[in-house]
């Protein structure tokens, strides 16, 4: 299959190329993840347009320690509205669900991370309402959670997620972040709530922290 092909194969593309494995630190979820013999990253640096760079087809540390935190704590999530930003094959978002809460949003502007979220949310029973547009520019969303997993790695993404997660605490929603401490997390707006040894995209081992986002 052509990557250049409509996004309503995409599903076919996943379910060809990646692997439906259970996740590292988190053997409730099977997920379709990148192994090493799926050359997600070689097919990407081939196809002109649409593909990019296949993220969603990995667990980062970050998405990680916030699943955990829910599956954890799930007191944190249950029977409230939660919207996953960057949700990516939706690690985040399946943790909510399995916490109870109430209703889960994944939001992913990717349309390949869009048809992993379906695919994922179908192999692991999970209700996701899936969103494929970007609402940081946006007013804060109808919902009582925003979940942000790992989306400050560089200035470009971090700075309009920031000030996404600024409306969202003024507009009375509690704001949750995981990381494994990217350059671009604003370390002075967080509060500590756990701390995981997690795996990472290329590393077996990293440290990673819930955290809360706190007024500045």
């Amino acid at each position: 299959m052509s990557l250049s092909e409509p996004a309503a194969d995409t599903a076919a593309f996943i379910t060809q190329n990646l692997d439906l494995a259970e996740v590292t630190a988190i053997p409730q979820f099977r997920m379709y993840q990148a192994q090493p013999s799926s050359g997600l990253w070689r097919l990407a640096e081939q196809e002109e347009g649409g593909f990019g760079a296949p993220y969603w087809a990995y667990q980062w540390a970050g998405g990680l320690a916030l699943a955990r935190y829910f599956l954890d704590r799930p007191e944190a999530v249950a029977g409230k509205r939660v919207v996953d930003l960057g949700a990516g094959g939706g690690v985040v978002s399946l943790a909510a669900a399995r916490a109870g809460a109430a209703s889960v949003t994944a939001v992913d502007i990717d349309p390949y991370a869009v048809s992993a979220l379906r695919l994922n949310a179908e192999a692991n029973g999970a209700a996701l309402t899936i969103l494929g547009e970007d609402i940081t520019a946006g007013p804060a969303p109808d919902a009582d959670i925003l979940a942000v997993g790992d989306l400050f790695y560089d200035e470009e993404t971090a700075r309009p997620v920031v000030a996404f997660m600024e409306r969202c605490l003024e507009a009375g929603l509690t704001v949750l972040a995981g990381d494994p401490g990217r350059k671009f997390l604003p370390r002075a707006r967080l509060r500590l709530l756990a701390e995981y040894d997690v795996s990472d995209v290329g590393r077996l081992s990293q440290k990673a922290g819930a955290y809360a986002f706190i007024p500045g």
